[in-house]
C-alpha cells in the first residue's frame, strides 16, 4: 500500500499546542491505558511538552545483531556463531501472509493512521475503564518498532533492556516523538519489514526469518496460512504462547489470529475454519551455534578464529570496538582450514588416544611460507562435558590454551640456527663426554650464569666426538650445551625471537638460561610448528594467521590481519638445519616417524622423567608439531594407558613421531613430493664412541638414548634459582 502524505497532527505535534490537546485526549499517549495512576505523577501537560522539545530529533536505527558463519577454506560451514540468533532479510523475503496477519492482530488500521492512531487510544482507553484495569493497550506498530529498537541497542545489559520497557511517561514521550520521525522517513512497507527483522518470537529466535527456521524449519518467505498465523500472535507472548512449552495457549492465539484476519476481510470465512482445523504441525529446529557445534574437532579453531576477532586491531580500534563488532555479527567469515588436513590430524590424535586418556595428544599444521594455520586437533574434544575441554592446547594462553609445554630437544635446532648464524659451520665438533658441567655462559643483560650442576647425555654409551648434523640426529645434549655457549646465549634468545618465541605460553618472560638449549621453556605446538615452517620456507619466518576474509552485512570487505612475513635467518641456514634434521629421520632418533615417499625432516624431545614427548617436522609443503603429555598433573608418559594399550617407551619418537606421521601421510595424499634444497653436510669426524646399534632391538628408538638429568635438575647459574628441566635428547 502507498505512503499517506503526513496528517496535520504528525506534522505539527512535535512544536504546537496540539501535542497537549493530543496528550490530553489520549491522556499523555496512555494514561489510564498503561499508566493508569499517571494522574498521581503530577506531571503537566506543559512538562510533557518540555519533555518532548528536549529530545533529539535524530534517530538512528542500531544495526542489528545478526549470526555469523564461519567457513573453512573449501567453503564448508565450520560453525554459526552469534549473539542473537537472526537473520535480516528484505520484505520481499517475507511471506505476505505473515505480513498481512501481523498488522490485523496488533494495528489494524496501520495504513490509516500516523505515528499515533488517537482512534486506536480513545477505544483502549475505553476498554480499560471498563475492564477496571490495562486490558488492551494503543501502541502502534511505529511505536512498537521504536520499543523494540531500544531494546536491541540495550543488547545483553538486563539493566538497560528493563529500562527500554518500563511502561513510564518519560518513555512513551520518547517512543512516541522517534514514532514520528520514523515515520517520515520510512515507508509502512519499510516500517513493517523492520519490524519483523527487529522483534522477539520466543526460543530464542529474532526476526521472522529465524523465527519461521526455528518452529517450521522453512524460510519466512514460504510461511502457509497457519504458520504465518501463529508467528504473528506470538509477538505479544512469547514465552506465554510458545507453542513449543505451551502449545494449547499457542494453538489458541494462532486460532484468535485468523478469527481477526476472517473479520478484517483479508481471508475467507472458509480460509480461517479450514486453518483453525488445522495442528501446529510444528518442525522444530534447535539452535545449534557457537563453536561447540563444530565437527572433526573443528572447535578449537573455531575458538582460536574468536578469539583473533576478538584481540586484533584489524577488526577494531579497542576491546569494545571488537567486542560491538562479533556481537553484531552477521559476518562471514572465511578462514585458512584445510577440510583435509583437520580430518587428517584428527583422526591421527584420536586414534592413538582416547578422550579420556589422561595423556593428550595434540597436533598443530601450517604452511610454510604464510603462516596460514591449516589444520588444530587434540585429543581430548572441545566441550564442557566430561573427558572434554575448551582449553586449546595447541596455543598460548592469551588465545585460549593452555600453559604449554617444555619442548625438550625440538629447542636444538634453534640453537644450530642461532651458532650458523653467528659464524659457526655445521663441521663444528666437540668431545661429548657422557655428563660434564654447564658451560659458562653470559645472558642478554650481561649476566654470567656460574658452570652450577651438570648437563648429561641419556645413554652414558652416547660419547665422543661429534659434528652438528650427527650431534642434531642423536640428539647429544653435552654437544648443544658446549655450542649454545660458543652461540652466544643471548644470539640464542634472538632467534628465539626472529622466529615468534617472544614469551612462554602462559605469558611469562622466556627464561633465557643455559637450559633452553634442552627446551626447558613452556611453549606451544602453533609456535613449535610456525618454527618449523620457517626452516621448510628458506629462513622466512610468518606469524600465524587463520583468516582470509571477512564480508559484513551488506557486503562489505572488512580488513583482515595479515601476517606478517620475515627474513630470521638466511635461507643457507635454513636449508643447513633442514639437510640436518632430514638426518634425524632417516638413521636419528627420529626413524619411526620419517615419510617414506617425500623428502620430510623433523626432530624428537622429550622432557625429563618422559612427562612430555614431542615431534615437531615439516615437508617443503606441510610443517606439524604434536606433543603427548598429563595434561591433569604432568608426570611421567611410562606405565600409562593411551589409546588403549600401556606406553612401555616414552621417547618422542617413539610416542608423538607416529602420531606426526599418520597426520602427514594423510595430509599429503594425492599430493606431489616436492624435494628440499640439497645441502652437503660434513661427515662425522671422529668416530663417536660406541654408540647404540640403530637395529639394536633392544632399543625402540634406534639411536642409543637420549639426554637428561635425573629427577632433581638445577639451572646453571644463580644457586637460588627455581629449577629448570633439562629435557631428554630424543
Amino acid at each position: 500500500m502507498p505512503r499517506r502524505k503526513p496528517n496535520g497532527l504528525r506534522k505539527n505535534i512535535s512544536l504546537s499546542a496540539s501535542f497537549i490537546g493530543a496528550c490530553v485526549v489520549g491522556g499523555v499517549l496512555a494514561a489510564g491505558l498503561v499508566l493508569p495512576a499517571v494522574g498521581a505523577a503530577g506531571l503537566g501537560a506543559q512538562s510533557a511538552v518540555q519533555n518532548f522539545d528536549s529530545l533529539p530529533d535524530d534517530f538512528k536505527t542500531p544495526p542489528l545483531s545478526q549470526a555469523s558463519t564461519i567457513y573453512d577454506a573449501d567453503g564448508g560451514v565450520i560453525a554459526t556463531v552469534y549473539d542473537r540468533d537472526r537473520t535480516v532479510v528484505p520484505g520481499d523475503q517475507m511471506s505476505p501472509l505473515v505480513k498481512t496477519a501481523l498488522v490485523d492482530i496488533e494495528d489494524n488500521r496501520f495504513y490509516q493512521h500516523g505515528a499515533i492512531d488517537l482512534k486506536g487510544v480513545l477505544r483502549a482507553l475505553n476498554t480499560n475503564a471498563n475492564a477496571g484495569g490495562t486490558a488492551q493497550g494503543g501502541s502502534t506498530l511505529t511505536q512498537q518498532y521504536v520499543k523494540n529498537v531500544f531494546v536491541e541497542e540495550a543488547g545483553d545489559d538486563q539493566a538497560k533492556v528493563l529500562e527500554a520497557q518500563r511502561a513510564t511517561l518519560d518513555r512513551k514521550i520518547k517512543e512516541l516523538k522517534y514514532a514520528i520521525k520514523v515515520e517520515e522517513t520510512l515507508t509502512k512497507d519499510q516500517i513493517l519489514t523492520n519490524y519483523l527483522n527487529i522483534t522477539f518470537f520466543g526460543e530464542r529466535a529474532y526476526g521472522i526469518e529465524a523465527a519461521s527456521e526455528r518452529y517450521f524449519s522453512v524460510h519466512a518467505k514460504d510461511l502457509t496460512l497457519p504458520q504465518a498465523a501463529l508467528l504473528a500472535g506470538l509477538v505479544q507472548s512469547p514465552s506465554g504462547d510458545d507453542p513449543i512449552a505451551h502449545p494449547t495457549q499457542a494453538k489458541q492465539r494462532r486460532d484468535t489470529v485468523l478469527r481477526k484476519m476472517a473479520e478484517l476481510g483479508h481471508i475467507t470465512q472458509k480460509q480461517a475454519e479450514d486453518a483453525i482445523a488445522t495442528p501446529l504441525d510444528l518442525t522444530v529446529t534447535r539452535p545449534h551455534q557457537g563453536c561447540i557445534t563444530a565437527q572433526s574437532g573443528e572447535g578449537f579453531f573455531c575458538d582460536y578464529v574468536h578469539r583473533t576477532v576478538l584481540s586484533d586491531p584489524a577488526f577494531g580500534r579497542t576491546a569494545d570496538d571488537r567486542q560491538a563488532l562479533w556481537n553484531r555479527g552477521g559476518l562471514q567469515i572465511h578462514t585458512t582450514l584445510v577440510p583435509k588436513d583437520q580430518k587428517a590430524v584428527q583422526d591421527a590424535v584420536t586414534s592413538h588416544a582416547d578422550a579420556s586418556d589422561k595423556p593428550a595428544a595434540v597436533m598443530t599444521l601450517v604452511q610454510p611460507g604464510t603462516g596460514k594455520i591449516l589444520a588444530m586437533g587434540q585429543s581430548r574434544p572441545y566441550g564442557l562435558d566430561t573427558d572434554q575441554t575448551q582449553i586449546d592446547l595447541n596455543v598460548p594462553k592469551k588465545m585460549g590454551g593452555g600453559l604449554g609445554y617444555p619442548t625438550g630437544s625440538t629447542f636444538k635446532p634453534i640453537v644450530a640456527a642461532a651458532a650458523l648464524e653467528a659464524g659457526l659451520q655445521p663441521s663444528q665438533s666437540y668431545n661429548t663426554p657422557y655428563s660434564m658441567p654447564w658451560p659458562t655462559m653470559t645472558d642478554c643483560e650481561g649476566k654470567r650464569y656460574k658452570n652450577t650442576g651438570d648437563v648429561h647425555n641419556d645413554s652414558p654409551s652416547l660419547t665422543g666426538s661429534f659434528a652438528m648434523p650427527q650431534a642434531m640426529a642423536q640428539s647429544v645434549n653435552t654437544y648443544f650445551a658446549s655450542l649454545e655457549a660458543d652461540a652466544g646465549l643471548c644470539n640464542v634468545a634472538r632467534m628465539a625471537d626472529k622466529l615468534g618465541i617472544t614469551q612462554q605460553a602462559g605469558g611469562e618472560k622466556l627464561a633465557v638460561v643455559p637450559s633452553m638449549t634442552l627446551g626447558s621453556n613452556d611453549l606451544t605446538p602453533l609456535e613449535m610448528a610456525e618454527v618449523y615452517a620457517t626452516f621448510a620456507a628458506h629462513g622466512t619466518y610468518c606469524t600465524p594467521t587463520v583468516i582470509t576474509s571477512v564480508t559484513a552485512p551488506g557486503g562489505k570487505s572488512l580488513s583482515v590481519p595479515q601476517a606478517a612475513c620475515s627474513q630470521a635467518m638466511s635461507a643457507t641456514t635454513a636449508d643447513t638445519i633442514t639437510a640436518m634434521l632430514t638426518g634425524v629421520v632417516q638413521d636419528g632418533t627420529g626413524t619411526q616417524a620419517g615419510l617414506k615417499d617425500r623428502d620430510n625432516a623433523g626432530k624428537t624431545g622429550t622432557t625429563n622423567d618422559s612427562k612430555q614427548v614431542w615431534f615437531v617436522g615439516y615437508t617443503p609443503e606441510l610443517a606439524g608439531a604434536t606433543v603427548v603429555g598429563d595434561t591433569v598433573t604432568p608426570r611421567p608418559l611410562e606405565g600409562q594407558r593411551m589409546g588403549g594399550d600401556t606406553i612401555e617407551n616414552a621417547f618422542g619418537g617413539t610416542v608423538a613421531g607416529p602420531i606426526w606421521r599418520a597426520a602427514m601421510e594423510d595430509a599429503l595424499a594425492d599430493v606431489p613430493p616436492s624435494s628440499f634444497t640439497s645441502v652437503q653436510l660434513p661427515s662425522s669426524g671422529n668416530d663417536p664412541g660406541s654408540p647404540t646399534d640403530p637395529t639394536d632391538p633392544t632399543d625402540p628408538t634406534g639411536t642409543g638414548g637420549t639426554g637428561g638429568t635425573g629427577d632433581s635438575p638445577t639451572v646453571p647459574g644463580n644457586p637460588n634459582a627455581p629449577a629448570q628441566p633439562q629435557g631428554r635428547g630424543h
